[in-house]
């Protein structure tokens, strides 16, 4: 890989981290610990892998969120 593309690999990684960083911040969660999130996410992997309703719930729930970015 070459030193540029290498660079835009990593350019671009590290907007991905900054905008998911971004999503803990909008809910609200910018001061729990580390670890609480953590676990909150890898609990949510779980529940998703096995509960669609659960994945339709929360995608209208953040697309609600998402839309009152204005107010």
């Amino acid at each position: 890989m070459s030193r540029n593309a290498t660079s835009d690999a990593r350019k671009k990684d590290t907007r991905e981290k900054i905008e998911l960083g971004g999503l803990i911040v909008k809910a609200g969660l910018r001061f729990e610990k580390r670890a609480l999130l953590l676990g909150a996410l890898i609990d949510l992997r779980e529940r998703l892998k096995s509960d669609d309703s659960e994945r339709a719930r929360l995608t209208a729930i953040g697309a609600e969120a998402f839309g009152n970015e204005g107010e």
